[in-house]
């Protein structure tokens, strides 16, 4: 369990890294800095919860009998696509919120986690440099 937490902590740091990265790339090439920035902050921020959410969900289904878990997370799995509708439709009606910025902050955790996961498996790229090898 200690190792889940930390592989949850390890992929919300990273995110926030990716958020900081974006932030600075925004501040620096885009004219309307305020809006980007507070769309990212938003979008990442419910990303993060989201993501938080979920793995609480997965961890109380583990525990119940299977029907009772697929009602339960298919409540929670609405809930999540309520609550992120809700913040689009936020940064939608808000000015000073950039609604792409609100898009790539959502995006930003799955990108986390691919990007985790790609790198985390070396066997992967010595696969592909072996087909690579083959062909030619």
């Amino acid at each position: 369990m200690e190792e889940l937490r930390k592989l949850k902590y390890q992929i919300i740091k990273w995110t926030f890294v990716t958020f900081a990265v974006l932030s600075v790339l925004s501040i620096v090439f885009l004219e309307d800095k305020k809006a980007m920035v507070l769309g990212l902050v938003f979008g990442t921020a419910i990303s993060c919860l989201n993501f938080l959410e979920l793995g609480k969900t997965l961890e109380k289904a583990v525990k119940m009998n299977p029907r009772k878990a697929q009602a339960y997370t298919t409540s929670r799995y609405f809930l999540r696509y309520l609550i992120s509708a809700v913040v689009i439709f936020i940064s939608l009606k808000a000015d000073y919120i950039n609604v792409l910025g609100t898009v790539i902050g959502f995006l930003s955790i799955k990108f986390v986690i691919f990007v985790t996961n790609l790198f985390n498996d070396k066997r992967y790229f010595k696969k592909i440099f072996e087909r690579k090898e083959e062909d030619e």
